[in-house]
């Protein structure tokens, strides 16, 4: 392609590829100004989905104008190459920028504060980026931040505030027809890139906004500590690390580190998404107050108040059903301290430890039982070799692990905890490459809830 002209653009060189498209370096032999031109791959042109979504990146980024967003000129067609040309960004990804060992802190905050801003204004048109990662993020010379590649973004229900899919045939009103228009992904596909995405992206459920606040969190903790906050050996483990681990903290990887960065990339990287920064504005406020703090060299540990706020937010989180568990555990703490300072006759007392003690063993040993039912619908999946239940964790060995069956899996799993009144939330493992030694021995070991018949034969000899 390099020497072609694609109507008034003439192609230079190859600036790279991804999933979808190839990108090259071009010149606008009208306005003679430099573009970078997208072209839909030759193998996916006869591909309508495909093209389609290729042509919603266009409009997408095309309803959102911000000096963070990288903007979009032009969408047109010629001998069958459908493009786009877009501004040229004359810099480097965030990632080269992380493996060349460039970015200090106060870099880093000032590129997710842009990055952020452009993400409010992009939120406030109802669109979400959904592929938020540090090859999605170029820095000019100049040190200025650009959001590159809506490719995967959707429009939000403006009702709902949560992604809404629409059929072919869906109508488009004039306010939406350059973003709505067709927009069309299949139910439940996983999007994205596993390492940047948020626990509902990893699980296939609905995204609004506060998944790409979870992945910009990711952006921020991968420039200030140089690692990853999720990974694993497969991209299967990369989505459980997703889905059910806690992230290392910024201030224990590199104890230089202020606290209020901690505390911002802790609460961007929350499991439950109501957890997070309600919206992106909230978390440039945050992020404005650390880069002044940093400007001019203020003390950046907590003050007292937001110590304790930080103190009582991650009790709350850490307890099982959310806000719902804090208050119980308040509850208790208050009803302690009332018997310890009244007189109650203790035979009355007694009696309802006596009823309390009845009351807990019914609640706890609902917990096995539905475990023992999730196991059940888990085992109804051809892939499942084993289910292993050992006190609050269940792991689900597998042939294979295609998407539908980890999203399956983790959503019957999301459920159960919903469920759960009291006691500890269940953690699943999902494996599909375990040792044959190795396997053999989980099945001798007790707890083997489920074992499919001919693994059984094979490994017991039953």
């Amino acid at each position: 392609m390099i020497g072609k002209t694609l109507k008034h653009y003439k192609i230079e060189a190859l600036l790279g590829s991804g999933g979808m498209g190839v990108v090259y370096r071009a010149r606008d032999t009208r306005l003679e100004r430099p573009v970078a031109l997208k072209l839909l791959k030759p193998e996916l042109v006869a591909d309508p989905e495909r093209r389609d979504r290729f042509l919603r990146e266009a409009r997408a980024a095309a309803a959102v104008s911000h000096p963070s967003i990288a903007q979009v000129y032009d969408i047109d067609e010629d001998g069958g190459t459908t493009f786009i040309a877009m501004e040229f960004i004359d810099g480097r990804t965030i990632s080269r920028l992380i493996a060349e060992g460039e970015l200090d802190l106060l870099g880093s905050v000032e590129i997710a504060l842009q990055v952020a801003e452009g993400l409010a204004k992009a939120h406030e048109a109802n669109i979400i980026h959904r592929d938020i990662k540090s090859d999605n993020i170029m820095v000019t010379r100049d040190g200025h931040a650009k959001l590159l590649d809506f490719g995967l973004a959707k429009l939000l229900d403006a009702g709902s505030g949560t992604v809404k899919d629409e059929g072919p045939g869906a109508g488009a009103g004039p306010a939406r027809t350059m973003t709505m228009e067709q927009a069309h992904t299949i139910a439940g596909a996983v999007i994205g890139t596993i390492s940047y995405m948020s626990p509902e992206q990893a699980r296939g459920r609905d995204l609004d906004p506060r998944s790409d606040i979870f992945s910009l969190g990711v952006v921020l903790y991968e420039m200030v500590t140089g690692a990853l906050p999720f990974k694993g050996s497969s991209p299967l483990d990369t989505m459980h690390s997703i889905a059910y681990e806690e992230a290392t903290p910024v201030t224990i990887l590199r104890r230089s580190l202020p606290p209020r960065l901690h505390m911002i990339v802790s609460k961007c990287l929350r499991k439950r998404r109501e957890d997070r920064y309600a919206d992106a504005r909230a978390l440039v406020t945050d992020l404005k107050h650390l880069k002044h703090d940093l400007d001019t060299g203020s003390n950046l540990a907590l003050p007292p108040a937001e110590r304790l706020r930080g103190w009582v937010e991650r009790i709350r989180t850490a307890l099982p059903l959310g806000r719902a568990g804090f208050i119980l555990l308040v509850i208790a703490v208050l009803a302690a301290v009332i018997l310890a300072f009244t007189s109650i006759r203790w035979g009355n007392l007694v009696s309802l430890a006596i009823l309390g003690l009845i009351a807990y063993r019914i609640i706890r040993n609902r917990k096995p039982r539905m475990m023992r039912t999730v196991a059940k619908k888990i085992s109804a999946s051809p892939e499942v070799r084993a289910v292993l239940v050992r006190g609050d964790r269940m792991t689900v060995v597998l042939d294979k692990a295609p998407a539908k069956t980890y999203i399956r899996i983790t959503s019957l799993m999301d459920s159960l905890n919903e469920k759960m009144f009291i006691g500890k939330p269940i953690t699943g493992e999902i494996r599909d490459s375990v040792d044959e030694n190795e396997f053999g021995a989980m099945l001798r070991q007790p707890g083997v809830v489920y074992a499919r018949a001919d693994i059984m034969k094979k490994q017991v000899g039953i």
